[in-house]
């Protein structure tokens, strides 16, 4: 079951921030987001439904788009990989991902304020953001066949 702490104040509060309406279905996928960081919307949805069990999945899926545009939550989705969701949000870090087991994790940005990459050639646009997946085996697939690790 979803642990949403007793005192939803705070997603509450940032709902509000946001201009969001204050609902119990955006509280609860708010909440699955800061507790299972890069869930996926399955993942977030059963979350969801151990709190609410009459919600829709069209419903999380609305939530998340919401919570997205109002920038209160990250979708990532790695090459090969469905959507993830992360509450870390604003400070432009990037991902490691596990190419066996998909596990992913954070990687702080190298240069530290966004966009922390410089582009060979901007094409006139103003950068304001970098994206960087990096890829390899987690520590627990690290010594898997070598035929894993040429994916």
């Amino acid at each position: 079951m979803l642990h949403v702490p007793s005192d939803t104040r705070d997603y509450r509060r940032m709902l509000r921030e946001a201009e969001l309406r204050v609902t119990r279905p955006r509280v609860a996928v708010l909440a699955a987001v800061h507790e299972r960081p890069h869930a996926g919307t399955e993942s977030i949805i059963d979350a969801v439904r151990g709190e609410l069990p009459k919600v829709s999945h069209q419903a999380v899926y609305d939530v998340l788009r919401a919570l997205t545009a109002a920038g209160l939550v990250r979708r990532i989705q790695p090459m090969g990989s469905v959507a993830r969701y992360e509450a870390r949000v604003g400070d432009n870090h990037h991902h490691v991902v596990c190419r066996s087991c998909g596990v992913i994790a954070d990687v702080d940005c190298a240069a530290g304020t966004a966009p922390c990459l410089a582009a060979s050639h901007s094409h006139g646009f103003e950068i304001d953001e970098a994206e960087v997946i990096y890829w390899g085996l987690c520590p627990g697939c690290g010594s898997t066949s070598d035929s894993a690790r040429h994916h």
